[in-house]
This record gives structure tokens, sequence and C-alpha cells, in this order.
């Protein structure tokens, strides 16, 4: 995309208008690593060792939903490379279930999934980069959100303006966080070294049984682990994807899950159970402890981490709601291209502006729940869809295909996901659930309504024409 107009004039080129193939291997790494590894690592410790309720049992989560985001990484190697069209989740539900359930999946993800995740991502840079001035105390919250408002839109402009700025501060800020997730590893392991085990002396004790609460520990624990599927979302700006992207996600999966792991031993080995529970910064608190005068390093590392994760979603989702506009299910200002840059502009403001209206909320663990149910919910019907075209498309070319056993096990488990946080954490749940409903209506007016009144079309074509200007954006097109 970097490239566009270089060759300077569109005319007679038998591309056209399109986004490019400038995404390689490293960069589809770099890409799923640096999304992964975000907010979820610095804040989900808190809520996995709350729901589990015993720091083996924490463990053991954190071990299982690796292995769960590593079977559903192969699962979507799958759909990825049968169906290589960007959008992800949405792409699939579509080839697989019609344009319903599709619209259903933008529908959350556009109000849901993808700017709430934002948000929090968002919000926790803040808290980070602003936790060495306020050393005594939590960061006033005004301070948080303005910084969290900045920040998304300092990156929104950043991917409006060049793909290849994005993946360069992608795989800088990459490089970035694994450091600092190492720097708690290494201080981790020279205290256990030094004789200190009784924080790992009883690990089962206060282990939680309920199938509920142990749902709710897979929750915060695949937060952390969101974004594994997000480099399908890009397929058709992926440099041979049939090759690169399964290759993207075998060298990705095991390196985050091993990461995640260890870190998360060598806060158990530092902190007591207490201190986590209590602790609204889990890194800043281990830091304090561990590294004395420069523990002002560690919330400088978490918020490097954080905002290369922005950064990263940023990037991704905005091609979600260009495929989903490109689709007619979205309004077709959503699918202009920028004519200089060849960038998807108008997605990602739209995106931007959802995402600033979420940074006022407060309670981060709540919002995990009530955003984890969503995607479990959807990335099941995904998955679903994968069982369902073995059937009805056997003959599809699949240059990946897995073994039946992963696709079905993966459905038995976000089945477990979703049904049974419901008796536990009835609130979200069932807000959730009442919001994904109301999409229903929503679809058959806006799409499904074929003959709408002149007026209400005219309107619609203003408003497209009118972006279409503001931006000096085109519809992607090939030009003859």
């Amino acid at each position: 995309m970097g490239k566009a107009l270089s060759q300077n004039s569109l005319a007679g080129s038998s591309q056209g208008i399109k986004m490019k193939k400038e995404l390689g291997l490293i960069d589809g790494v770099a890409i799923i690593v640096g999304i992964i590894i975000g907010a979820g690592i610095f804040v989900s410790p808190k809520g996995v060792l709350r729901y589990s309720g015993s720091i083996g049992q924490a463990i053991i989560v954190w071990i299982l939903s690796g292995l769960l985001s590593m079977i559903g990484a192969l699962c979507y190697a799958e759909l990825g490379t049968m169906i290589p069209k960007s959008g992800g989740d949405y792409a699939y539900i579509s080839e697989a279930f019609g344009p319903l359930p599709a619209f259903l999946y933008l529908w959350v993800a556009l109000f849901i999934l993808v700017p709430t995740g934002n948000a929090i991502t968002a919000i926790t840079f803040a808290q980070y980069i602003l936790q060495p001035l306020w050393p005594a105390c939590d960061p006033p919250y005004e301070a948080v959100r303005l910084i969290a408002a900045v920040t998304t839109c300092f990156l929104t402009v950043i991917n409006c303006y060049n793909v290849k700025w994005v993946t360069r501060v992608q795989d800088v800020f990459t490089a970035t966080k694994i450091f600092a997730l190492l720097l708690i590893v290494a201080a981790g392991i020279y205290y256990l070294s030094t004789g200190h085990t009784q924080h790992l002396q009883n690990p089962m004790e206060g282990t939680q049984t309920e199938p509920g609460y142990i749902a709710l520990a897979f929750y915060s624990g695949l937060f952390s682990y969101s974004g594994w599927n997000y480099l399908n979302y890009v397929t058709e700006e992926l440099k041979d994807p049939y090759r690169n992207l399964p290759r993207a996600i075998c060298i990705s999966m095991p390196l985050v899950t091993i990461i995640y792991v260890i870190t998360n031993v060598a806060y158990f080995v530092v902190l007591s159970r207490a201190e986590i529970l209590e602790s609204q910064a889990v890194a800043v608190t281990f830091g304090d402890k561990m590294l004395g005068t420069f523990s002002f390093l560690m919330p400088f590392f978490v918020a490097c981490s954080t905002f290369g994760s922005l950064n990263g979603a940023i990037f991704a989702s905005s091609r979600l709601f260009f495929v989903g506009a490109r689709q007619g299910h979205l309004p077709q200002a959503i699918a202009l291209i920028d004519i200089k840059r060849l960038t998807p502009v108008p997605s990602l403001i739209f995106m931007c502006i959802i995402t600033l209206a979420l940074v006022v909320i407060e309670d981060v663990y709540v919002l995990i729940n009530y955003v984890s149910f969503v995607e479990a919910l959807f990335i099941m019907i995904s998955v679903t869809g994968l069982l369902w075209m073995r059937r009805s498309r056997p003959n599809a070319e699949r240059p990946i295909k897995v073994n039946i056993a992963l696709p079905v096990i993966f459905f038995i488990i976000c089945a477990f996901l979703v049904t049974f946080p419901c008796y536990v954490s009835l609130l979200e749940v069932g807000i959730a659930s009442v919001f994904v409903l109301c999409g229903i209506p929503v679809f058959y007016v806006t799409i499904g309504w074929k003959s709408k009144p002149i007026w209400l079309q005219r309107c619609f074509d203003n408003f497209n024409k009118s972006c279409a200007k503001l931006f000096v954006c085109v519809p992607e097109e090939t030009i003859d």
C-alpha cells in the first residue's frame, strides 16, 4: 500500500484501485504476536486468579487457554486458506451460513468486540504510562481517559497515512513488549533461585470447582490470547497467503503461549495471591517489588506493549468493517479507499469514533466477561461453519485441512464457555445476548428491505458521496 501511486497514474492499470499485497511472513508474525501480547497479560492475571481460586488452577487455565487458541488458530488456517478473503469470521460465516449470521457478527464486532477491546487496550496504555507520575495511587480518571483518547486518534492517523508505517511501528513495539515480558521472567527466575518458594506451596489451595467460575477464568485467560485470528482479517494483503498464513500462526502461537505461562509463573513466584488480587496493575506491583530504583521501567515497557497492540488491532479490524461495507452490510462510505495512499480511511475513522465513545467505561473486568462471551459465541459459529462446509462443500480447495477432531474439540469447549457462565454472570451474558438479537430487526430494516423510499435511499447516497469528497476516497475497483 505504501507504494500506492508510485505508478502515480491509476489509469490503464490492470489492478486499479485496490489494497495491495505488502505483508510478508515476518509482518504476519509481528501482527499476531503484536496484537495478542497487549493489555491482556498485564490485566488478566488478576481475573484468572480471582475466578480460578488457586495459583495452581490459574496456571492450568493459562496453559489450556494457549492450547485452545492454537487449536482455534489451526482451524482458522483451514478457513483462511479455503476462503482467502479479508474479514476473518465475517467472511467465513457469510460463506457457510449466509448474510444474516454474517451481519450479526459484523453488528457485534462493530459495537462490542473491536471498539471495546481497543478501548480496554487504550485505557491500559494510559494507566501504565501515567503510573510513574502517581506512584502512590491510581492516576486520575480524567487524565487516563484523555491519554487513551489521544493515543487512539494518533494511531488512527498513522493507519490512515501509510501501511508501511503501521508495520514498522508494529515490528518495533513487538520486540519491545517481548523484552518487557522477558524482564519479568528473568526477575522471577532470579527470585526463585534465591529460595523464595513460599508462594508456590499448596498451589491448589482454594481451587474453584464450579463450572461457571471456571468458564469465567477462561474468559480472562482467552482475553489475553485475543487476536490469534486477526491475521485472517488481512488475508488479501498477505503475500502468498496459502503458505504464509499457517506459517505465521504456527510460529506465533507456541511463542506467545510459552511467554504467557512463564510470565505468570514469575508473577506467582514474586507476588502472593493477596497482592495480585489487590493490585490494579500487576506488572507495576511486580516491578516495585523486584526492580527497586529501576521500577519505572516496568510501566514504560507495559505502555509500549499496549501501544503496539492497539496499533495492530486498529490496522486489522478496520479491514473487517471495510469488507463488510464492500458486501453491502454497512454504509458504502466505509468501503472507500484513499486515492493516494490506498488505505480504508473512512473505516478507520468510523471505528475510532466508536472506540472514543467507549473509553469512558471504568470496570475493565465486567467488560472482559462481556466481550469474551460474544467472542466465544461467534468463534463457535465460525468453527461450526468449518464443520458444515466439510459436508456441504467437500470438494472445495483446502490447501490446509486439519484433522476433524480439532474443530470438534474446539466446538465443544466453546459451547462450554458460552453456556456455563450464564448462571454466574447473568447480567453481562444477558445484555450481550439481547444486543445480538437486536441485530436481527436491524438487518431486515437496513438490508432485507429492498424497496426503501426514494428519499431514504437518496440520504444514503448523499452520505456516501459526502464521505468520498471529504476524505478524497473512491470505491475499490478494477480499472480496465
